[in-house]
């Protein structure tokens, strides 16, 4: 190989720096020089070093099409019968056919159906349902229904990604379930979000399952996530990575300032899964930005942040907002990627509130403080994650950075995926003080490689690629022999 990009016309090296790569089938190793890149420019913000500077992923005329479909008008219908049902609270009726969750659960399943039967097959809905025992915020036994939509990937059926909107309300007193409790923004946003890509996804072969998910009791403590989380767990389902919508359903803030272009997407940096053994590694080498759902994350901007979803993806370096959590925690503990999209700037005078006018001031979570347009963008830049995530290789497993011996030299090896459309794979690095990926080094269908960069200056990751330019997320190794 002498480029260093897969599939790249061969560079001539202008400056000594050798890479040699193992190929997963092969016992030798094969040396080959490295291109000398000239510093980037200004608008790369990148060092120079080894590899091409680091591009976003383009969406590609699939991708394109499938969010161009995206219907802000569906978005709203979906918002206002919601709120139509009155109240949607864990403890509500579930058996009336009017009002309370019951009845909102029974139209969510419909609607799955519906979208099922056009798939071929390939998508398969169910109620999972439990009894919740009493607990916190739950005082009676209540059983507990999630809405589960599984379109089944064609090539790698087990990795799995999930996105999730909770379909259950509350008002100020979280043990009310009896006042009207509308939920437009919380979370009827996010449960449209995930019916209308259900309804566009349904139609399109995946190589990986996406799973489309309307939990519950997501108010009185994240029980029905929870549920969800450990029914997939206790499967030996690979979860690779998890969205939660949860409040994005407006671009207007409690002061009237408007932001409609831009979604917050919070994502943990230490894992809230991680064992002590872990805890020494990290503190040792370094990694507090890189956790896997960090890498989700920066997986999302790479291919959500462009003029095809029209909106700009503000990563925050947090598990969530002071005093809340969303559904994304339920899978955070089970030890998978996860992450929470919500509206740039909250108004609070219309999130857990009663329905009231006081002081002449509308209180409560009605349809009319909703942006649709707004949800229908936040939809594209879910369409755009889900999808390319699906179509693209898993995030490399077994990723290691060999620190058996004192060098100025990197080794990084990993296990190969079995995509079958697996073109080989991708070493990124950057400053350790950066927060992105800035120089990427394509290696071919290798599981070892040795790069003429210090390990201990630089952060490293190793990304698969398949046949069709499409990268998955980034796997940060952990030191190893």
């Amino acid at each position: 190989m002498g480029s260093d990009d897969i599939g790249g016309s061969p560079t001539r090296p202008t400056r000594r720096t050798f890479l040699s790569a193992s190929a997963a089938t092969a016992a030798t190793a094969a040396t080959v020089a490295l291109p000398a890149l000239a510093a980037p420019a200004a608008a790369d913000a990148g060092p120079a070093g080894p590899g091409r500077a680091a591009h976003p992923q383009r969406p590609d005329r699939e991708l394109r099409e499938l969010l161009r479909q995206v219907d802000p008008r569906r978005i709203e219908a979906i918002v206002r019968r919601l709120a139509a049902f009155g109240t949607r609270h864990t403890l509500s009726s579930q058996d009336d056919p009017e009002r309370g969750i019951g009845a909102a659960r029974d139209w969510i399943h419909a609607r799955l159906q519906e979208y099922a039967a056009t798939s071929g097959g390939r998508m398969t809905v169910e109620l999972q349902s439990y009894v919740q025992q009493p607990a916190s915020r739950i005082p009676t036994a209540t059983r507990i229904t999630n809405v589960v939509a599984t379109l089944r990937g064609a090539t790698s059926p087990n990795r799995t990604y999930v996105v999730t909107g909770h379909y259950d309300s509350r008002v100020t007193d979280v043990m009310d379930a009896v006042s009207d409790a509308p939920g437009a923004d919380d979370d009827a946003s996010g449960v449209a979000v995930v019916l209308e890509l259900a309804r566009l996804m349904a139609t399109r072969p995946t190589a990986a399952t996406i799973v489309f998910a309307a939990v519950a009791a997501e108010e009185q403590g994240l029980y029905g996530s929870a549920y969800l989380a450990a029914q997939l767990k206790a499967a030996g389902v690979d979860v690779q990575g998890m969205f939660s919508d949860d409040i994005v359903g407006s671009s207007t803030a409690d002061d009237g300032a408007r932001d409609p272009y831009t979604v917050r997407l919070f994502a943990e940096g230490v894992p809230t899964a991680e064992t002590p053994e872990e805890a020494t590694t990290r503190q040792s080498v370094g990694g507090e930005n890189d956790s896997p759902s960090r890498q989700l994350a920066r997986f999302v901007r790479d291919v959500a942040d462009n003029e095809t979803t029209g909106m700009r993806v503000r990563v925050i370096y947090r598990r969530d907002r002071y005093l809340r959590g969303s559904d994304h925690i339920s899978f955070l503990r089970e030890g998978w990627p996860a992450a929470r999209f919500t509206e740039p700037n909250e108004d609070f005078a219309h999130q857990h509130q009663d329905v009231r006018v006081q002081d002449g001031k509308q209180f409560g979570d009605l349809p009319e403080f909703c942006d649709f347009a707004y949800i229908a963008r936040v939809a594209r830049v879910n369409g755009a994650a889900l999808w390319s995530l699906a179509q693209a290789p898993g995030t490399p497993k077994g990723a290691i950075i060999v620190t058996t011996d004192l060098t100025n030299n990197t080794t990084l090896r990993w296990q190969r995926g079995d995509e079958p459309d697996l073109a080989g794979y991708e070493v990124v690095w950057r400053e350790t003080t950066a927060a992105e990926w800035q120089r990427v080094i394509g290696v071919g269908d290798v599981t070892e490689v040795s790069i003429d960069l210090s390990k201990d200056n630089v952060f490293f990751g190793i990304r698969a690629v398949n046949r069709a330019g499409l990268h998955s997320p980034v796997a940060f190794p952990r030191p190893g022999a």
